[in-house]
């Protein structure tokens, strides 16, 4: 028996990586924006993880500033310990725990 599967269109659109990919291009330094927010930003709230995919996807001919973009608590992302160092130089402090501090950091969307 062939199982019906529906298809996230956009997972697979163009269209969304590059809205995706022009928010992250206007996060200035020292500033983060959550997954989250950049899925509500394009009407789509509740797809981080979608969002997530498209950042992993990023061509390598494209220079994004993916450092700043954190889960929702200000947690970065495990085993890519270049973000931290390029959020600290960019003058982005952790709290104790290592997670960015949103009330402080986080850019108005």
């Amino acid at each position: 028996m062939m199982r019906d599967y529906k298809v996230d269109k956009a997972r697979f659109s163009d269209d969304f990586r590059r809205s995706v990919y022009e928010i992250v291009a206007q996060i200035p330094p020292g500033k983060v924006v959550t997954y989250g927010e950049i899925a509500t930003l394009l009407g789509m709230p509740g797809r981080s993880r979608l969002v997530g995919k498209a950042l992993k996807e990023v061509p390598p001919q494209f220079s994004l500033p993916c450092h700043r973009v954190v889960n929702a608590a200000g947690r970065l992302v495990p085993g890519w310990a270049e973000q931290k160092e390029l959020l600290l130089a960019e003058g982005v402090r952790l709290k104790a725990n290592g997670c960015v501090d949103l009330k402080r950091f986080r850019m108005k969307t």
